[in-house]
């Protein structure tokens, strides 16, 4: 099976100037995988288990919300489907923090980065809400 990607009528309100709709889909699937690995590394007992499996849902759902707001059926529902994604992504943030204070890693310093990712793609996908109520609140001449 081929599966192309192919571009939407959204993908000028969702990526960064100057990248392509494609560099975030990768940016965010890279933010999973690095989240999925943190994950297998979070200590092994009850509180480290819940934060791990909440961790681990908030941080993989923006990638299949960014794949959902491609396939929108109307604006309100771009921007809704944007708004899960940064809703997921705040908490993501703090669970990350979490992690990092307890510390429920080895090495807690190594999330820096980690945040750091989570906080721009929060900026970058309220920007692209922003840009879009913008573009669709204005009247049509």
């Amino acid at each position: 099976m081929n599966y192309e990607q192919t571009s939407s009528d959204w993908d000028d309100f969702i990526v960064e100037e100057g990248r392509s709709m494609y560099d975030l889909e990768e940016r965010l699937l890279e933010f999973s995988v690095r989240t999925i690995r943190l994950c297998r590394n979070i200590e092994n007992s009850p509180a480290g288990n819940h934060v791990s499996k909440q961790l681990l849902r908030s941080s993989t759902s923006p990638l299949a919300n960014h794949g959902e707001a491609q396939g929108a059926e109307s604006a309100k529902d771009f921007v809704h489907k944007l708004g899960i994604s940064v809703k997921e992504l705040r908490e993501t943030l703090r669970w990350l923090k979490l992690v990092k204070r307890v510390p429920l890693v080895e090495k807690p310093e190594l999330l820096e980065e980690l945040l750091d990712e989570t906080d721009q793609l929060i900026r970058i996908f309220v920007a692209s809400i922003k840009t879009a109520q913008a573009k669709y609140s204005k009247p049509t001449d």
